[in-house]
């Protein structure tokens, strides 16, 4: 394959994955406001039926924030294994 064509597939590579690492960055910032969120209803929340909900809710944040991480630890280790 002509250099060229290796350093622009090399390029398009690396741009989509600038691509995913914000798209994941902009997930982890949105979800870290909604735990936030989620916090302040709970301790607002009076209502047992409505304290559960926010419970669920809060956890099911937090596996998402845990996933939204785990896939930019993937993402940074892949990079830096072809890079380094």
């Amino acid at each position: 394959m002509p250099d060229a064509i290796k350093r622009f597939a090399l390029r398009r590579r690396e741009s989509q994955e600038e691509e995913i690492r914000r798209l994941l960055l902009e997930g982890v910032t949105q979800t870290r406001a909604l735990i936030t969120q989620a916090y302040q209803g709970f301790n607002d929340a009076r209502d047992p039926d409505l304290i559960e909900s926010y419970v669920f809710e809060i956890n099911a944040l937090q596996s998402r924030h845990s996933y939204l991480l785990r896939q930019l630890k993937e993402l940074d280790g892949a990079a830096a294994a072809r890079t380094g």
